[in-house]
């Protein structure tokens, strides 16, 4: 996650604050120093790191705080408010036009990933029940057009292009042909640049002043950090955007990006992309992304996640399985399976909110998972229906064709018999959701 440093800087930070019984005022302007520090180690923009310290430090050492039994706590819930406010207080959901199609023109600089986010875009709005058309209007950048239709293929959305024509006439004569097609959202990509550049500008504002989008929307790519609240700030001033998609949030990137473009555009983050998967986008929600960074977990989107990769018939199914005892080890399989589309252990342990120095890294969690998969496709399929007649020389046969050990076998089936047990629970506690996995 692109704030992982920045939310071990702070965790560290609050430690020593909810360690003490009481707190002092200097107690509170120490560990604002910190916080200071470690914001801008994360490249968060000066004047609203000076600006937030203010605002944090003049309501932390009010009376009620310093005089309260938990003041750590009570501090940590202000830095949870107010970074949940620098970031946009509540989540901003895309405006739709009351008369279809909805019209989003993506703009953005070369090598920000906006190609593959109007993909992921469109598969998102097309999992919500819309019927995107995807308009290539990038004929400068090599292939780009190629590179959306290859994507759009992915998620059997239709594309809309003229190859090397005039991109202001393909935007227009784009709309009339969703009208035709009855498609409901129009995604136009447009052309990106290495740098800002005046001829850039000039296409983009035709464009927008030929089709009149519902949405311009903004791709930066959080790894260039205080550069693209920059460029944010310039394609602000010059077209008018009405938001912001953040673009590699899973990578190794400090984060101050998104943590300083709201405050310094006024325009909010929409869109989050997690991965390289055309499924890796998500809406961006303030005040869990402040709890993330905090080390409080994220489980309202663990939850989405889980519904979005998880239907309603295979749940019923497992529920029904549940019921009669008939979960088995290839239930089991299906079960990591759900977790790896879902980004994987680490992902989803960050989101319940476990410490990172406190569990295996993800790598030896992603291991175990492998480990996991050997040993169930070794079984053969009256084994996996029927784990109890694994005896010894069976475990011993199915550890030598998985390549792991029989004690590796053994805390499998062991695992697999606390799953059943914990699922079981979950099931009579709450009728509703159910958690795959």
């Amino acid at each position: 996650m692109a704030f992982e440093g920045l939310s071990q800087k702070l965790q560290n930070i609050f430690k020593k604050l909810t360690g003490r019984g009481k707190l002092s005022e200097n107690d509170i302007k120490e560990a604002m120093r910190e916080v200071r520090i470690a914001l801008l180690e994360a490249d968060v923009n000066y004047t609203i790191v000076k600006d937030f310290i203010k605002k944090v430090t003049e309501r932390a050492i009010g009376a009620e705080i310093l005089q309260s039994l938990t003041p750590g706590q009570q501090v940590i819930k202000i830095v949870n408010e107010e970074l949940t406010a620098l970031m946009g207080s509540t989540q901003s959901k895309l405006t739709v036009s009351p008369k279809p199609p909805t019209i989003i023109l993506l703009c953005g600089l070369q090598g920000a990933g906006k190609t593959t986010m109007a993909a992921k875009l469109a598969g998102y709005l097309q999992k919500q029940g819309k019927k995107p058309l995807l308009v290539g209007c990038d004929i400068y950048r090599p292939a780009a057009i190629d590179q959306l239709k290859v994507l759009a293929s992915q998620l059997q959305v239709p594309v809309f292009e003229r190859g090397t024509a005039d991109p202001v006439e393909t935007a227009y004569l784009s709309v009339d042909y969703a009208i035709h097609k009855l498609a409901d959202t129009v995604i136009v990509d447009t052309a990106g640049r290495l740098h800002i550049d005046e001829q850039m500008m000039q296409e983009i504002v035709a464009i927008r002043d030929k089709i009149k989008p519902t949405e311009i929307l903004l791709t930066i790519d959080a790894m260039t950090g205080q550069d693209a609240v920059n460029v944010a700030k310039a394609f602000n001033d010059s077209i008018g955007i009405d938001g912001v998609i953040v673009t590699k949030l899973d990578g190794d990137t400090r984060g101050g990006a998104a943590l300083s473009v709201k405050a310094v555009t006024g325009k909010p983050i929409k869109f989050a992309g997690t991965g390289e998967k055309l499924s890796d986008i998500e809406p961006f929600h303030p005040d869990r992304m402040a709890s993330r960074i905090l080390g409080m977990g994220d489980v309202l989107t663990l939850i989405e996640k889980a519904q979005s990769e998880f239907d309603e018939k295979s749940a019923a199914e497992l529920e029904k399985k549940l019921q009669s005892n008939r979960f088995d080890l290839n239930d089991f399989l299906d079960q990591f399976k759900q977790i790896r589309k879902m980004g994987g252990i680490g992902s989803i342990m960050g989101m319940m909110g476990v410490d990172k120095s406190k569990m295996t890294s993800e790598e030896d969690a992603e291991k175990q998972m492998k480990r996991t998969e050997a040993i169930i496709q070794s079984m053969t399929m009256k084994e996996r229906h029927n784990p109890q007649i694994l005896d010894g020389s069976r475990r011993k046969r199915i550890a030598a064709g998985s390549g792991t050990t029989v004690t590796d076998v053994n805390r499998l089936i062991n695992q697999f018999e606390q799953s059943k047990k914990m699922m079981k629970m979950f099931r009579n506690k709450k009728k509703g959701f159910k958690m795959p996995f």
